[in-house]
């Protein structure tokens, strides 16, 4: 039927049954070809595969051209595996049932079915036996999924120095009075925090309570889960978005019955069901993966301190380079400050030498990616037999293809943003949307064949470096070689080894790695974002830094740092080098303070979306000229104007930012705005407020 109703729109130019632009009909099309050589399809598979929205969906629905069903179901959590048990031997048997029992005899007797069926026999031979009472099928449970990695030795009871004595006492001292207390634990990289934070989680588990350690990333959640499971066993859940539904329902279901008192995972670890639970742990606080930017957002951190609070929990928030509101917050008696400005054992933090790269090439007359200082470097260390990571914070080969003749780059047809080229799999791709296309060969706008690969990524700097040091052992550590939890644990393990020489990789690796061998790190690009158009460009790229050259000198060896950059005299860049937080921070906050921007007002980012211009700029005017003649006190109201990323996922995107020191009063401006949004006809998904938002582009 629906077939026929778009063949008749498209014969006639409309139908009774079609009534919709040729664009979406051709969607529709998409739609019932896909599904009619399939019987069915997953709804996020379908939409994936013919680019069809939910609105034509639906509006298929409606016709009823297409069906939906509900294939949910519940599932038991507990995983398990069929285990095959030798009850005799006896009894006549044939070649392939005599193969089958003297491979469980072997074996001690038992052995996994999985593995029984890897031998060269029918399958019906085991159902034979099984049949024959000779073997029996048991069901048994999975152990949990353990860190592959080996955990660093810590313990709860270490020999501290006094600043981690000192730190740990007023965490337990907290933990004692059954109350909610807020704590910013501001600790250089390399002070020990992460024996601090286990030896304070292991006193609220020996009192019978719960804790939980939040980390940013995916990639810390393994050596963070090594150390404490090294510490309290069994007793440990993970929880992040890299498992399997079945692991991350046991992992639920092993902390909702007490089993696991002990939590560690990224931001949603948050929300676990932990009972009398006593601690927070937040590591590396100011990090943007703490803030979900789809649908529920809600910022990790934040609803950590309000859990405590709803808890009458402390919750430790712990970083080298603390969020300015966190640090101010703790300047004002917010949360507590607690400072371990020392490493361990008093090891030196790195020295730091900056590469001015104005004037490499001034001297070389070559555009370096890679400075003749850093390639000395790295010389140095392949000779004593030492590792050296080297940061840049971009994935891919190439993020721009220009067209030398006409000047036009290649986009990604859903966004405005650049197509990256991705060598190894000889293609382009989207790092917002997931757009691929092939490399091209010729111009898609005048066909010039002069088609010019820009700029270095993290897997050109990989080749270049192979080509400078060939006898090097070199990885790379980014989102394209690392898609999973084990990817991310065989790469580290290989560098705790001592298998590699050289690790490049993407801002996965400047954060709470503790490689004690490494003592060279190199930043290539370490000022790409300060001219990005975001009052937060500033304090990323000084976290960002001092963060990666952290990595150095944490063993006995002096660590050393290089810095290329073509803004030397940039405050955010000479403070990193200096290792000076409290410089940049009271620099940076006179800027905040000149700009009413946080810490010192609320901020929110209202973002009016659609997939046609014509409607983004129609309802972002309708909204602009009701902020303009309504009036607002105590709020600033900037806008409309387009994102700087103006079309995203096939969404024409202009916003507006609003500021103002109370948050009650922003609030209320936000709720009158949607109510007016709603008169004006603007659909309630085409309208977005981000409070506090941490991403303005």
């Amino acid at each position: 039927e629906g077939h026929t109703a778009l063949h008749l729109a498209g014969n006639s130019g409309s139908s009774a049954r079609s009534r919709r632009t040729p664009e979406d009909q051709d969607a529709e099309y998409r739609v019932l070809n896909y599904l009619s050589a399939r019987d069915n399809a997953l709804e996020p598979a379908l939409r994936s595969a013919t680019r069809a929205s939910l609105d034509i969906l639906t509006g298929m629905l409606r016709k009823k051209w297409i069906a939906r069903f509900d294939v949910s179901h519940r599932t038991n959590a507990v995983r398990t595996r069929q285990v095959a048990q030798l009850k005799t031997a006896e009894g006549k048997l044939n070649t392939n049932q005599r193969l089958l029992v003297e491979a469980l005899s072997s074996a001690g007797g038992r052995l996994v079915v999985d593995d029984l069926r890897e031998l060269d026999v029918p399958r019906t031979t085991l159902s034979t036996l099984v049949k024959r009472a000779i073997i029996e099928i048991l069901e048994e449970p999975i152990d949990f999924a353990r860190p592959a990695l080996p955990g660093r030795g810590l313990r709860a009871d270490l020999d501290f120095n006094s600043q981690q004595r000192s730190a740990l006492e007023k965490i337990r001292t907290a933990v004692d009075a059954h109350t909610y207390a807020g704590i910013l634990l501001h600790g250089v990289t390399g002070s020990g925090k992460t024996a601090v934070y286990l030896a304070a989680m292991k006193s609220v588990l020996d009192a019978g309570r719960s804790a939980i350690l939040l980390v940013p990333e995916i990639g810390l959640t393994p050596a963070v889960a090594a150390d404490v499971h090294h510490v309290f066993g069994n007793e440990v859940a993970i929880l992040h978005s890299g498992l399997s539904d079945k692991e991350r329902a046991e992992h639920w279901h092993r902390i909702r019955h007490g089993e696991a008192r002990a939590v560690v995972g990224t931001r949603s670890a948050v929300f676990a069901p932990v009972s009398k639970l006593a601690l927070i742990i937040v590591d590396e606080e100011q990090d943007s993966s703490y803030k979900q930017e789809e649908t529920p957002r809600y910022h990790a951190r934040d609803v950590a301190v309000m859990r405590a609070k709803f808890n009458d929990a402390v919750v430790v928030l712990g970083s080298a380079t603390p969020s300015l509101e966190s640090y101010y917050n703790a300047k004002r008696n917010r949360y507590a400050l607690l400072e371990m400005p020392d490493r361990v054992e008093k090891r030196p933090l790195p020295e730091v030498e900056l590469v001015d790269m104005r004037q490499e090439f001034q001297e070389t007359g070559n555009e370096q990616v890679i400075s003749r200082k850093l390639i000395e470097e790295i010389g140095l260390r392949l000779e004593r037999k030492e590792q050296a990571m080297v940061l840049l914070n971009r994935r891919g080969y190439s993020p721009v293809v220009l067209c030398r003749t006409c000047g036009k780059k290649l986009e990604c047809r859903n966004c405005a943003i650049a197509l990256t080229h991705h060598k190894s799999n000889r293609r382009m791709e989207c790092h917002y949307c997931g757009f691929m296309a092939p490399v091209p060969r010729h111009c898609a706008s005048c066909g010039s064949e002069y088609v010019y690969f820009l700029g270095t990524g993290s897997e050109k700097l990989e080749e270049l470096l192979h080509g400078l040091f060939p006898q090097a052992r070199i990885a790379r550590l980014d989102r394209d070689t690392v898609r999973s939890h084990a990817d991310f644990e065989r790469a580290l393990s290989a560098l705790n080894a001592g298998e590699l020489d050289l690790l490049v990789g993407t801002q996965m690796i400047a954060k709470g790695h503790d490689i004690h061998s490494v003592t060279l790190v190199g930043v290539v690009g370490a000022d790409m974002a300060l001219g990005l158009p975001d009052f937060r460009a500033a304090e990323r790229t000084f976290q960002l830094l001092t963060q990666v050259a952290g990595r150095a000198g944490r063993g006995n060896t002096p660590g050393k740092v290089i810095l290329q950059t073509y803004f030397t005299d940039h405050y955010a860049v000479q403070y990193a080098a200096h290792h000076d937080f409290a410089g940049f921070y009271d620099k940076e906050l006179r800027f905040r303070s000149w700009m009413h921007y946080p810490p010192y007002s609320s901020l929110a980012n209202v973002m009016v979306r659609s997939g046609k211009l014509d409607d983004v700029l129609k309802w972002s005017g309708a909204l602009g000229r009701w902020f303009e003649k309504t009036r607002h006190e105590g709020v600033r109201v900037l806008g409309p104007a387009a994102a700087p990323i103006e079309r995203l996922k096939r969404d024409y995107r202009y916003h507006f930012i609003l500021k103002s020191a109370s948050r009650q009063k922003l609030n209320s401006v936000l709720r009158a705005m949607l109510a007016q949004a709603a008169k004006e006809g603007i659909p309630p998904t085409n309208v977005i407020v981000d409070v506090d938002a941490l991403w303005l582009m």
